[in-house]
C-alpha cells in the first residue's frame, strides 16, 4: 500500500498553498496549524517518498520559517527610524551636553536672540509670542521674579522643542531645533499599551488632580499616579506625567502614558511649550 505525503512549503516569501503573500504576514497561529509530521494516505495511487527526500524537505521548511522579533532602536535599519531617532543615534551624551550648554551656558544656540523690554511687556506675553515658556525665559536670564522693566535686555529662545519616546529602551530624548540635548529614563505602558505615532502636547498642568473610575485623587495624594506634572497629548487620555513609583522608571509599568521621575517631568514642563511634537516608536 502506498502513502501520500502532504508537504507545505514556504517559498520566496509566499505560500504555494494560498497563504499570506509576505513573510511578515505569517501569524504564529497560522504556522501552528501546519502539519509537524508527514501525514499518510492509504489510497492505492499514493507514493511514499524515500527517507532522504523527506528529511531534506523538512530541513528546507525549517530554514524558511521566519522568526519575528522586536528590535531595539540600535538594531533597527537606519532607514526605518524616524528623523528624530536617527539624530539621537548619531548624538553622543557628550554632544548632547554641548548642545544643551549652547542654550543655557554660552547662549549661542541658533534660536536665541536678545530682546529689549517694551512698555506693556510681561514674561507671559513674551513667552506666548515666541513659542516658549515663562520658566525658560526665567532660567535664561536668572530671574527670580516675573517682574521686568522697559529698557531691560533679556535673552529669549524661540526654537522648537520636540520629544522622542523609544518604547524598546524606555527612553525619552529631548530635542531643541532638531538637536538632541538630553535623555531621560521613562516608564511606558504595560503589555505594549503605549500608542505609537506622532502627537502634540495640547495641555499642561502643574500638580494635576487625577480622576479615575469615579474616584478623585487630589494633588499630592500618595495615590495620585500623575505625580507633579501632566503634559497631555492630542490623543485623549494619553500624555507625559510624573509618578509615585520611581522604582518602576525604566520598565513597562503604566496604563499607557509616559511616566517620568517628578524632577525630570518638571524640567520637561519648564522647557517644552504647548504644541510641541511628540514621536513615540516601538
Amino acid at each position: 500500500m502506498k502513502s501520500q505525503m502532504i508537504i507545505t512549503l514556504i517559498v520566496s516569501g509566499f505560500f504555494l498553498t494560498g497563504g499570506p503573500a509576505f513573510a511578515e504576514d505569517v501569524s504564529p497561529e497560522f504556522l501552528a496549524e501546519q502539519p509537524t509530521e508527514f501525514e499518510t494516505d492509504s489510497s492505492e495511487n499514493s507514493e511514499v517518498p524515500d527517507q532522504e527526500f523527506a528529511s531534506q524537505a523538512l530541513e528546507n521548511l525549517q530554514e524558511e520559517t521566519v522568526e519575528v522579533v522586536s528590535l531595539s532602536q540600535e538594531e533597527k535599519p537606519v532607514e526605518l527610524l524616524t528623523d528624530l531617532a536617527q539624530i539621537a543615534l548619531r548624538t553622543s551624551p557628550a554632544q548632547m551636553k554641548q548642545n544643551l550648554d549652547k542654550i543655557f551656558v554660552s547662549k549661542t544656540a541658533a534660536g536665541i536672540f536678545s530682546y529689549t523690554i517694551q512698555s506693556g511687556d510681561s514674561l507671559y506675553v513674551l513667552a506666548r509670542k515666541n513659542n516658549t515658556t515663562v520658566d525658560l525665559i526665567r532660567k535664561l536670564n536668572h530671574l527670580e521674579k516675573d517682574v521686568i522693566y522697559p529698557g531691560d535686555e533679556i535673552k529669549i529662545f524661540s526654537g522648537d522643542f520636540s520629544i522622542l519616546v523609544d518604547k524598546s529602551s524606555n527612553r525619552l530624548t529631548l530635542f531643541a531645533d532638531g538637536q538632541a540635548v538630553k535623555e531621560y529614563k521613562v516608564s511606558t505602558g504595560k503589555n505594549n499599551s503605549t500608542p505609537v505615532g506622532e502627537f502634540k502636547i495640547t495641555d499642561k498642568l502643574v500638580n494635576p488632580t487625577w480622576f479615575k473610575s469615579g474616584a478623585i485623587y487630589a494633588p499630592g495624594s500618595p495615590d495620585n499616579e500623575l505625580g507633579t506634572r501632566w503634559l497631555g497629548f492630542d490623543k485623549p487620555g494619553y500624555g507625559i506625567h510624573g509618578t509615585i513609583e520611581p522604582e518602576k522608571i525604566g520598565t513597562q509599568a503604566s496604563e499607557g502614558c509616559i511616566r517620568m521621575l517628578n524632577q525630570d517631568v518638571e524640567e520637561i514642563d519648564s522647557l517644552v511649550p504647548s504644541g510641541a511634537r511628540v514621536v513615540i516608536q516601538d
